[in-house]
């Protein structure tokens, strides 16, 4: 059995799959080298980087598996697996933790206005005055998708005194101290909302001109979920007239992005999609991987 793994993963991961089959671990590859080394791979592990549109799948002839190490399947073309026999699976628990620490590192980063500051420090300046910020103790954070990564941030928020409110299309049992609203009731409410819904046609551009509009003046908005629930012209055009006071963001429409206008802005604080990029939250994914093929062809 051939396994390709198409992303970098821990080198641990690589040991076990071994055990499985022939491993064969080629990270990076451009899409003709990637439709050679597919067409006769049993199993094909990916992360985000590598896209499996139809074009490749039609390559994968004796592919049976997909398997995502992560949460969103959206560089992986679903109706042509489907149509061709091919499961895809995930690891949607694994990297709940690594997304949610990062979350509230980014809105304490905009709070305490951390990033500005470290750049006005390594220019050998002190501008202490400049830089008082604000505490997340009492304030109001929303969570629009309440599942297991928006779960793991309210846990942590609650930890700061801070007040949730969350907002979910599906009905979530939690034993959490949290409020659940509606979505223009969170918006209106919240100091600082933060987004874990998928990428789907009822979730692209979520956020736009109209829902901005209805948070609170000088709210954060943070993105560690998809780059398309949010409409990039819009959160430009809401930190220019101070709409909102900072744009926190991890995700983008286009990866890897080229809207420098969003980057360079000096309200919004960019990482380059590391949500998931802990040692212990790949690894987890990896060793949940490694877990996925044993039983699929046990």
């Amino acid at each position: 059995m051939k396994i390709l793994i198409c992303d970098k993963v821990a080198q641990e991961v690589v040991g076990e799959l071994k055990k499985i089959g022939d491993v064969v671990y080629k990270p990076g590859m451009e899409p003709e080298e990637l439709k050679r080394e597919i067409s006769d791979a049993h199993v094909a592990v990916v992360r985000s980087a590598t896209k499996l549109r139809r074009e490749i799948l039609e390559q994968a002839k004796e592919l049976k598996l997909i398997v995502r190490a992560g949460v969103g399947l959206d560089n992986i073309d679903l109706e042509a697996a489907k149509e061709m026999g091919i499961q895809v699976r995930n690891t949607p628990a694994a990297t709940s933790i690594s997304v949610a620490e990062l979350v509230l590192g980014l809105m304490l980063s905009a709070a305490r206005m951390l990033p500005m500051a470290y750049v006005s420090m390594k220019e050998h300046k002190w501008e202490k005055k400049k830089f008082q910020g604000t505490e997340l103790y009492e304030k109001t954070l929303g969570i629009i998708g309440f599942g297991r990564i928006g779960r793991e941030v309210a846990k942590r928020a609650l930890g700061f005194s801070m007040k949730v409110l969350w907002y979910d299309v599906m009905d979530v049992e939690t034993e959490l101290p949290v409020e659940r609203a509606d979505l223009d009731d969170l918006l209106s409410r919240s100091d600082f909302v933060t987004l874990h819904v998928p990428l789907i046609p009822q979730t692209k551009y979520l956020i736009n001109s109209s829902t901005i509009e209805k948070m609170k003046d000088g709210a954060v908005l943070i993105n560690a979920a998809r780059g398309g629930v949010v409409e990039e012209a819009a959160v430009l055009k809401a930190l220019e007239s101070g709409k909102l006071s900072y744009y926190c963001v991890d995700v983008y429409e286009k990866e890897p992005t080229d809207n420098f206008a969003l980057i360079d802005h000096p309200r919004v604080i960019p990482t380059p999609h590391i949500g998931a990029s802990t040692r212990e939250g790949q690894l987890r994914a990896g060793m949940e991987v490694v877990r996925i093929i044993r039983e699929f062809f046990s």
